[in-house]
């Protein structure tokens, strides 16, 4: 089947430095039936891209100045190309880079060897559901709604039990909720429940029990690509394990509906790198399509607006409304969950302070009373000398309490320095402060075996937001303090000229390994054992500091830990 029987020809961009190669396989795939363009750079393809978007991309990992895999990672950081499926390409001989690809963000390796028929049926597996069902709605159904945050699901389908629970393991560990069917009628029974929001159904092509294929064929039924009558769509990716050999089983598994066909003679690591890649892809589509719904049904709500709008400044009202609502769903996930943490934080200071401060004025004042009578008695008790020693005791007791309440109000006070939520704008901070606010209520993480060390070299004001500002500090020293064994040091130093505002702060930790640092800001990304971090934190200060303008980079520290380098401007009234 061509790709362009029935449906538009997808448009397919191909990234390839040799003119001769780049050839051969634009007339392979344009003999197939698509639409080829061609850039000789992964530069050149960016700014291909700021025009009309390609349904697939296929770039070779070996490129003059940016390589393929930073290719893919630039599309999966902006919002309108981070769904488009690309296909990695680089000789035979170098598979070692498979994982390196995939990791950036590709959602398939092919070799440049690879037999041409392969090479179509990815493609073509890959561009089968390009379309959003909400793109092409069915019987009046609505589009389906994705949840924001949850575990990916993953059903692996084997009737052997050994294989099953080897699988379970393999996948448990990298996170996902898993669940086993010994038989492909457990499996549709679990797929027509809609009890659970599948991600991806493993599928045993080798099975003796029943034929792999054929379940393919019937999974893909319960699909947004031919939702069966009264269903909701459903959107999973179908993925069979077998024997990647490209013969007649290969093409009809692939023309059955699979995404991919992992060998089973491929090792862990990499089948837990392939199966990552095609949860990635699936997850991103399905916020794509979710967004795309959204858009739609505000489009339809304009157009109903502007129909039944009696005047032209009832239509005026309407426009500014849509681009209103259509700003704010652009807005970054990372700026969304800063939002939410802030909103939670100010909620938290909110409660602290109404359920602390009006029990602590309570106490206070009769602390002041009982002191003031006890001072009293005491004054009178030579003619009593029994009673001296236990008032005086008292007294020592209700000085030790009022200092205890001291405390209690010098917490609630740096709790509402920290967040001022009250005062979002940009306003004049006193830097200094802000940061021995951090360090207060940072205390009990740091405690003892922390030494901070200050060096306050820059001018005490800056013009920012007070609330992000503390934001920052507190995720980059909590991170510190974490990453630090039993005892070690922070140090935080403030420079400034007349157009900049330095703060760098660094520790004494195990520090960064070079090829991480720079996905260290992406969102959800963390080096913390599972459960122990959310990866959110430096994505956070990350967009903080370009809300001011600024920036931000990470470094080895001077001690072997890791430093961070936060610039913002002065005289920032924006």
């Amino acid at each position: 089947m061509s790709a362009g029987a029935g449906t538009q020809p997808a448009n397919i961009l191909l990234v390839e430095d040799s003119p001769t190669q780049a050839l051969q396989l634009r007339l392979v795939l344009e003999g197939n039936g698509f639409n080829v363009s061609w850039a000789s750079t992964a530069e050149a393809a960016l700014d291909s891209l700021n025009g009309g978007l390609p349904d697939l991309v296929i770039a070779d990992f070996h490129l003059p100045g940016m390589n393929g895999d930073e290719l893919t990672r630039q599309m999966r950081l902006n919002v309108r190309t981070r769904a488009i499926p690309v296909i990695m390409l680089t000789e035979a001989r170098e598979s070692a880079v498979e994982r390196q690809g995939l990791e950036s963000g590709a959602d398939a390796y092919i070799a440049k060897s690879a037999e041409q028929a392969l090479i179509i049926l990815r493609i073509k597996a890959l561009l089968r559901r390009r379309h959003s069902p909400a793109a092409e709605p069915k019987d009046g159904r609505e589009a389906p709604s994705f949840s924001a945050f949850r575990r990916a699901c993953i059903l692996v389908v084997d009737d052997s039990p050994g294989q099953r629970a080897h699988l379970q393991q393999l996948l448990s560990h990298e996170g996902y909720a898993v669940t086993s069917a010994a038989d492909p009628a457990e499996a549709l029974r679990l797929i027509g429940s809609h009890d659970t929001a599948w991600d991806c159904v493993l599928v045993n092509l080798l099975s003796p029990g029943f034929d792999g294929t054929d379940l393919c064929r019937q999974l893909n039924a319960y699909r947004g690509l031919a939702p069966l009558p009264g269903m909701e769509v459903a959107n999973f990716s179908i993925v069979g394990l077998g024997n990647e050999d490209g013969g007649d089983t290969l093409a009809r598994t692939f023309e059955a509906g699979a995404d991919d066909i992992i060998p089973w003679s491929a090792d862990a690591d990499a089948m837990r790198i392939r199966i990552r890649s095609l949860i990635r892809r699936k997850l991103l589509q399905d916020e794509n399509w979710r967004i795309e719904a959204e858009l739609q049904e505000r489009e339809l709500a304009f157009e109903r607006a502007r129909a039944e709008a009696a005047s032209a400044e009832a239509l005026a009202t309407a426009n500014r409304e849509l681009a209103e609502a259509n700003f704010r769903l652009k807005e970054t996930q990372s700026k969304l969950v800063q939002a939410a943490k802030m909103a939670s934080l100010g909620e938290l200071v909110a409660g602290i302070a109404h359920e602390i401060n009006n029990p602590l004025a309570f106490i206070l004042a009769h602390q002041g009373t009982v002191e003031r009578l006890l001072t009293e008695v005491a004054a009178k008790l030579p003619p009593e000398p029994d009673l001296e020693r236990p008032v005086s005791k008292s007294l020592e007791r209700v000085g030790a309490m009022k200092l205890g309440l001291s405390r209690i109000q010098e917490l609630v006070l740096n709790l509402r320095r920290f967040s001022r939520l009250d005062e979002g704008d940009f306003q004049t901070v006193n830097v200094q402060e802000s940061i021995e606010t951090v360090l207060s209520l940072l205390g009990h993480k740091l405690g003892p075996r922390i030494d901070v060390r200050r060096r306050y070299e820059a001018v005490p004001d800056l013009y920012c937001s007070p609330a992000l500002l503390n934001q920052v500090v507190m995720n980059i020293v909590g991170n510190a303090a974490d990453a630090i064994g039993e005892t070690g040091v922070i140090d935080i130093e403030t420079h400034s000229t007349d157009e900049t505002y330095t703060i760098r702060i660094s520790d004494t930790g195990p520090g960064i390994p070079p090829d991480l640092r720079e996905r260290i800001f992406e969102p959800f990304f963390t080096t913390k054992p599972v459960g122990a971090g959310t990866g959110l934190g430096l994505a956070i200060a990350y967009s903080v500091v370009q809300a001011h303008k600024g920036t931000i980079t990470v470094d080895a520290g001077p001690a072997g830990g890791t430093c961070f380098t936060i610039t913002i401007p002065r005289q920032n009234t924006e």
